[in-house]
């Protein structure tokens, strides 16, 4: 597996808020599918890892959550971005994009 794996470990709160931002009310299988699908399979987040950033981000009020059920009939928690969890998206986006202008200059030089 590509070490991509360490990279994802710091940029899942970012990853998650920004897909409900864009995606609106999401249970988590289907969080993971939206990343999967839009980032061309280049990130999978597993559910070792989804479900208790899910439940932190809850805790933290960057999100809420209620029970409803899946096109397949399960029960599962719906999750939507609160306006703290706005806010933090908009302060995390910030910092990742200051983080990837820096690794780009880096890059940049011969």
């Amino acid at each position: 597996m590509p070490r991509y794996k360490d990279q994802l470990q710091g940029t899942l709160d970012l990853l998650v808020l920004r897909t409900l931002r864009t995606g609106g009310s999401l249970h988590g299988y289907a969080i993971a599918e939206r990343i999967k699908l839009v980032s061309r399979e280049a990130l999978r987040v597993e559910e070792g890892s989804l479900y208790p950033a899910l439940h932190r981000m809850e805790e933290a009020g960057w999100l809420k959550s209620v029970w409803g059920l899946s096109d397949n009939k399960r029960r599962v928690r719906y999750y939507t971005m609160t306006t703290g969890g706005q806010r933090e998206l908009g302060q995390v986006e910030a910092e990742w994009t200051k983080l990837v202008s820096g690794v780009a200059s880096i890059l940049k030089q011969a």
